[in-house]
């Protein structure tokens, strides 16, 4: 059984991703039946005889975790460190089926996430943190008091910028609580830069990590993870586990520090710590620039990385969206020139993007709604 839910993970898990480019930015869903454990069995078998045949010996059952990965999409994926494979696989056996529901009804909070990460020049795989803290629940309570889809305690909450006291608790407002994940997120980063460190982190707290590391002598995670509480390294192999139901494969937030540079090379290493060097401040063009314009857009027609647009201007969309409403746009001289070029067009796209937005807001607001109850659910 486990063969085959792992074959089917691989085969299948590519739609998730067509799933979320076909889908509109406003979240709407296609109609679908609803999952039961007797569809899935039924699909199981249809699916049995052209997953066993399309997974040749090359692509075993270990290969997915230990070996070269099955591609998907023709990209070659990296591989999970062996002292993971056990956790995974049974992490992936119980749990499939209903994260299989979840990746249909949650695809509002996804693409929400997905902007907000993106946004902050983070990887979007980060979205499935706020599965294993909550099942994207924002009525969510831990019996230690943590609150919402990211299930922030009050002080941490407070300080990432939050409202929490009797009459407010901006915890479980998804759009807020994303933002403060994602200014969290990035401050472990510049800490740790390592994922797998930030995520058990992001459960045990950045001191508790440290003691870790010194108790070890290491800042590999599979070296210091028993110096961690149980409940926390098992955070990192579920957050582990959820990627590779819903990616089919493991990313750079799978890898350490170490596995994510020699796999992708410099591209595993986050620009968040690296500042402007002298030489690119030299090279650099400044305009001063007004109107709706939106770093994600903008980043794409100049053909850059968000965390290295977000390099040159640091909290772009938060201070185009103040009554300000203006920034001095720092690029490199090329893309000044690129920018200048399709500026219209870069403002027409923004202002599309902007409409949409509102629009899945109204979509997430209504879902929100019915998950936060007076009576809040206790998370076990």
């Amino acid at each position: 059984m486990k063969q085959l839910v792992l074959v089917l993970i691989a085969a299948i898990a590519g739609s998730f991703s067509l799933l979320a480019q076909q889908a509109s930015v406003t979240g709407d869903l296609p109609s679908a039946q609803p999952v039961t454990g007797d569809s899935l069995r039924a699909q199981a078998l249809r699916t049995e005889k052209k997953a066993v045949s399309a997974t040749s010996q090359d692509y075993g059952f270990k290969d997915l975790f230990v070996g070269n990965a099955m591609p998907v999409a023709g990209l070659a994926a990296p591989r999970l460190n062996p002292r993971a494979v056990s956790f995974v696989e049974d992490y992936i056996d119980r749990n499939s089926k209903d994260l299989f529901q979840l990746k249909e009804w949650g695809l509002p909070f996804f693409n929400l996430i997905d902007g907000i990460m993106v946004q902050n020049g983070l990887p979007r795989e980060l979205k499935y943190l706020a599965i294993i803290e909550s099942r994207l629940n924002a009525g969510s309570v831990s019996w230690a008091g943590a609150v919402g889809p990211w299930q922030f305690m009050p002080a941490t909450g407070i300080r990432m910028g939050l409202k929490v006291n009797r009459s407010v608790d901006e915890r479980v407002d998804y759009v807020k609580s994303t933002n403060a994940a994602a200014k969290y997120l990035k401050e472990l980063y510049k800490e740790f830069g390592d994922w797998l460190l930030v995520i058990a982190a992001y459960n045990t707290g950045p001191g508790n990590v440290q003691k870790a590391i010194r108790k070890s002598g290491s800042r590999n995670f599979w070296d210091l993870q028993y110096h961690l509480p149980s409940e926390s390294r098992n955070h990192v192999k579920k957050f582990i586990g959820t990627h590779y139901i819903f990616e089919g494969q493991g990313g750079m937030t799978t890898l350490t520090k170490a596995e994510a540079s020699a796999f992708y090379g410099q591209n595993g290493v986050y620009n968040i710590n690296r500042k402007l060097e002298p030489e690119e401040l030299k090279n650099a063009k400044a305009q001063k620039i007004s109107g709706k314009y939106q770093s994600v857009i903008i980043a794409k027609n100049l053909m850059m990385d968000m965390a290295e647009f977000n390099r040159y201007n640091p909290e772009f969309d938060k201070v185009m969206a103040s009554n300000k409403n203006s920034y001095e746009l720092n690029l490199p001289a090329d893309k000044m020139e690129l920018f200048n070029s399709n500026r219209y067009q870069i403002l027409n796209e923004s202002i599309q993007m902007m409409v949409a937005n509102a629009s899945m807001m109204k979509q997430v607001s209504a879902m929100q709604s019915k998950s936060v109850s007076p009576k809040k659910q206790i998370k076990r």
